[in-house]
């Protein structure tokens, strides 16, 4: 008989017995009973960094699995007096509802938002719903026998259409549990406020790499293929390295060094090659910079290692800020360097120490040049509204007390020029 045939006969059988009656009610109280713990949990587990393992919040899964334990452990006390179809059943569909719901709560970590997550959601749950329905009714053992009899042999490796399943699930599972292990990891890392961010990032990329080096090591063996055959692709990998992705290696040899070295971090203000900007990502195959007009860089690391960088912000974050206005020579100096001083200091930005400073910057032409440097501790904010609404408050008061800005001007000697008609 199938499995589907013999429950129904327990079914037959059992449907008005008290025993019946007493399955049908664990399964009920467990499903309650499940729903109450799972909710008492929910509350004590809070929604921070710490416990989001994955999209959607433990609660994604606490009821399922839950609910699976109570019934399984009644289950074994159970089945030592009479048998239980009605729990076997539930178990069945409980099993397949927590995997489904642990392997969505998993995708949905690792893949983002969009139809690829929607369409791997609905494989999953038709794959999974589609197995509990063939293992019921009993053909389940039929289909495998099937899928084993398509099959080839390649040298002493004997390949069947079930191997071959088999195997995509085995990589395709081993690969989703370490990347999501590795996602968990990096969060926590970056997470990590007393370690330097440079350093965090650099823990969370080799966590990763580490964790796909894993999957790998661990899903092909499991699938059945020799590890050895890798030596042949490394060695063939090495070759490409060497020769045709020498800059693309360089890249990210370049991008590691720059995180380990600490020499250009995240939020740095930099100029490289004329661009001046904020560091906003170091990847592992190019830097972005963000100017102070909103564009964004991508250079690549190798540039930021052989060339010459200006860390603006390398030791400290403080920047001085310079500002120039010309005078009469007939204005009062001492006056206009206090004004010049006090119209930096009005801004809030503007740092008190090191204290806003002015002096005369050169005896022009025109007249007297002025020149004021005040520091400021946020450069990657922008500098140009800054000076921009100093020079507007040093224009305001220069015109209130009557100093002047001298337009250009030129002196023009005639010589040699004709006496005027009349003179002597």
């Amino acid at each position: 008989m199938s499995p589907l045939e013999r429950t129904l006969e327990a079914f037959a059988t059992q449907a008005a017995t008290p025993q019946g009656a007493g399955q049908l009610g664990l399964v009920v109280a467990g499903l309650g009973l499940g729903w109450l713990v799972a909710r008492a949990l929910r509350r004590r587990v809070p929604e921070k960094p710490m416990w989001k393992f994955g999209a959607g919040g433990f609660h994604r899964v606490a009821f399922p699995l839950t609910a699976l334990a109570l019934i399984w452990g009644a289950r074994l006390v159970l089945r030592k007096a009479y048998a239980t179809p009605f729990v076997d059943l539930a178990i069945s569909l409980l099993v397949a509802f927590a995997v489904i719901r642990f392997a969505v709560y998993v995708l949905r970590h690792i893949l983002p938002e969009g139809a690829l997550l929607r369409g791997s959601e609905r494989t999953i749950a038709i794959a999974m719903w589609t197995g509990v329905a063939l293992h019921l009714t009993g053909i389940l053992p039929e289909v495998w026998d099937s899928l084993d009899s398509i099959a080839f042999t390649a040298g002493k490796q004997r390949i069947s259409l079930l191997l071959v399943m088999q195997a995509l699930v085995s990589v395709t599972i081993t690969l989703a549990v370490s990347l999501w292990v590795a996602r968990v990891v990096q969060v926590r890392v970056l997470a990590a406020e007393r370690v330097e961010l440079s350093t965090r990032v650099v823990v969370a990329k080799l966590v990763h790499a580490a964790a796909f080096l894993v999957a790998v090591l661990v899903a092909l063996p499991v699938a059945g293929i020799d590890i050895t055959a890798l030596s042949v692709f490394g060695g063939a990998l090495g070759v490409g390295l060497g020769v045709g992705l020498q800059k693309i290696a360089s890249n990210y040899v370049s991008g590691f060094i720059i995180l380990l070295d600490h020499s250009i971090r995240i939020g740095d203000l930099v100029t490289v090659e004329g661009r001046q900007g904020v560091v906003k990502a170091i990847a592992t195959r190019y830097t972005v910079i963000r100017g102070l007009d909103g564009t964004e860089t991508i250079i690549p690391n190798e540039t930021l290692i052989t060339q010459s960088v200006t860390n603006h912000s390398f030791t400290d974050r403080t920047a001085l800020v310079k500002y120039s206005v010309t005078v009469g020579y007939d204005s009062d100096v001492g006056k206009v360097i206090g004004i010049l001083v006090d119209c930096a200091k009005a801004q809030p930005r503007v740092l008190d120490s090191p204290a806003p400073a002015a002096w005369i910057k050169a005896l022009s032409d025109n007249g007297i040049e002025m020149e004021a440097g005040f520091w400021i501790a946020d450069p990657d904010q922008g500098q140009m509204s800054l000076r921009g609404d100093i020079l507007r408050a040093v224009l305001e008061k220069f015109r209130g007390e009557g100093i002047e800005i001298p337009y250009p001007q030129r002196d023009i000697r005639v010589v040699g020029a004709a006496t005027p008609s009349g003179s002597q």
